[in-house]
């Protein structure tokens, strides 16, 4: 129910995958205005289905304070569908603040992780890599970075069958002795992990495919 032009546009996307895709789709939120542009677009097909959720979540809120208080938004009531084993992946163009923190206190980080992060998938000349983190947590601790590493390799290994991944720290030279004490302090910590590290890389990395998870 948020983001531009919803619900819209994401009750379009839905039925595009469902065309597309053999995947059952829920739609979370307003039950008479998601029905409404289902019929609307002309779907007739059972691969979605709608589940009633009273409250949304606007854009300007505050992220942590707009999860507690609103337990029938669409977000919070999205992800405990998966907490509950009735969703397999929960998808929003929401308040991205309010999806990191309904995740975390619902479906938690994994064991060791303190921090959540937000990855993305970008294409390169050699295939695709993922980047992480991009936004959930603005000031990170070195041990943090290390811990994105190994999100980002178990995210690459489950989605894209990629094994032994290849991880690379993005810095302003890929020497060892670049950068701050933080990015060095976050370098040995990645040397010394059973990650495969091959060390620092540029920003060219993010799209010459040398390493499969960035830093």
């Amino acid at each position: 129910m948020g983001g531009d032009h919803a619900p819209g546009v994401v009750i379009d996307g839905a039925v595009a995958a469902a065309k597309e895709y053999n995947s059952e789709i829920i739609l979370v939120g307003d039950q008479v205005k998601i029905k409404e542009h289902l019929s609307r677009a002309g779907y007739l097909g059972d691969k979605i289905s709608v589940h009633h959720a009273e409250e949304v979540i606007d854009m300007h809120e505050s992220p942590a304070t707009s999860v507690r208080r609103k337990r029938n938004s669409s977000i919070v009531v999205g992800i405990n569908l998966v907490k509950e084993g009735k969703g397999d992946a929960f998808f929003s163009a929401g308040n991205t603040g309010a999806v990191v923190s309904a995740a975390t206190l619902s479906l938690r980080c994994l064991p060791g992780i303190e921090r959540p992060g937000i990855a993305i998938v970008t294409p390169t000349l050699k295939g695709i890599s993922l980047i992480i983190d991009v936004g959930a947590n603005i000031e990170p601790k070195p041990l943090h970075l290390l811990q994105y590493g190994f999100m980002g390799c178990a995210y690459m290994e489950g989605v894209f069958h990629k094994q032994n991944c290849t991880v690379g720290l993005i810095n302003v030279g890929e020497e060892e002795s670049k950068g701050t004490e933080f990015t060095k302090e976050a370098y040995e910590l990645l040397s010394k992990s059973k990650l495969n590290f091959i060390g620092n890389v540029e920003g060219k990395a993010m799209f010459s495919g040398v390493c499969d998870v960035i830093v």
